[in-house]
């Protein structure tokens, strides 16, 4: 018997992915991103110690420095590595549509006698190609033609593919939500970890020292600042995402109607 191998490539690449962007983002804040904000941190402290009315001046390295934002950060790259990974394959078949599929003469119809010389030229594409929407629909409604002999079923066939194929997109997107969910809850951690520091050091207030007081606060809003920001353009880009893939089914149902359905004949 063939066995199958357990995960899909899509599932292996999304692993795959989130390692290789833990390891990378991890090693720019650890090499380039927290010593630059420690060294902005201890001039601050020591500025602020000599005059505390100075105002201190907040740097981009500072306001990502911490572990909130570097998650968000992680968790934002991830996502986009996914619905790159779904648009570039969402473009490859939506190329199906450029090409034809059914080449018919003018003014040729196709009877149920016709299905299967027609089925096979859809067959002979490549399976990465003959797995797309457009053939899967395409020979449905072939097979459905050559069965019942009724156009309405065949319409009725390619419609219930595109609808199924628009609902197992839709679903595949929740890893993505729940990303785009749990960035703001991340900033909110550090929001909450950031307040509770503040507190835990309200005694060094009272004694003059704020520095340390307003940089525990500064965690607070940086982190969420950072995942609000990043849940902004996460969810932009989830919905261009969202869209190529709708504008896809919709195109392949429309191809159906136009260069199948319109085509058959009964006698």
């Amino acid at each position: 018997m063939k066995k199958t191998f357990p995960f899909s490539f899509e599932f292996i690449y999304q692993v795959f992915s989130l390692i290789v962007i833990v390891i990378i983002v991890h090693a720019i804040y650890v090499a380039v991103i927290r010593p630059r904000a420690d060294a902005i941190l201890a001039k601050q402290a020591i500025a602020l110690a000599e005059d505390k009315s100075q105002v201190m001046e907040r740097s981009v390295f500072v306001i990502i420095r911490d572990y909130e934002q570097e998650t968000c950060f992680i968790l934002m790259l991830w996502a986009i590595s996914i619905m790159g990974y779904k648009a570039l394959k969402t473009s490859r078949q939506s190329a199906l549509l450029q090409m034809d599929l059914i080449p018919l003469a003018e003014g040729v119809r196709i009877l149920p006698e016709d299905t299967r010389d027609v089925s096979r030229q859809i067959q002979a594409l490549p399976a990465q190609q003959r797995e797309a929407l457009l053939p899967r629909a395409l020979l449905a409604g072939l097979q459905r033609f050559s069965t019942t002999r009724n156009i309405q079923d065949v319409a009725s066939a390619t419609r219930a593919y595109c609808d199924s194929e628009a609902e197992r997109l839709e679903s595949e997107l929740s890893m993505i939500r729940y990303i785009a969910w749990a960035i703001p809850s991340v900033g909110f951690i550090g929001t909450v970890r950031g307040i509770g520091d503040a507190l835990g050091q309200a005694h060094k207030a009272i004694e003059g020292d704020i520095f340390d007081v307003t940089r525990s606060l500064g965690v607070a809003f940086n982190s969420t600042l950072i995942a609000l920001l990043i849940s902004i353009g996460l969810m932009f880009l989830l919905h261009q995402l969202q869209q190529l893939q709708e504008r896809y089914v919709l195109d392949a149902e429309t191809y159906c109607d136009e260069n199948l359905i319109s085509h058959l004949y009964t006698k």
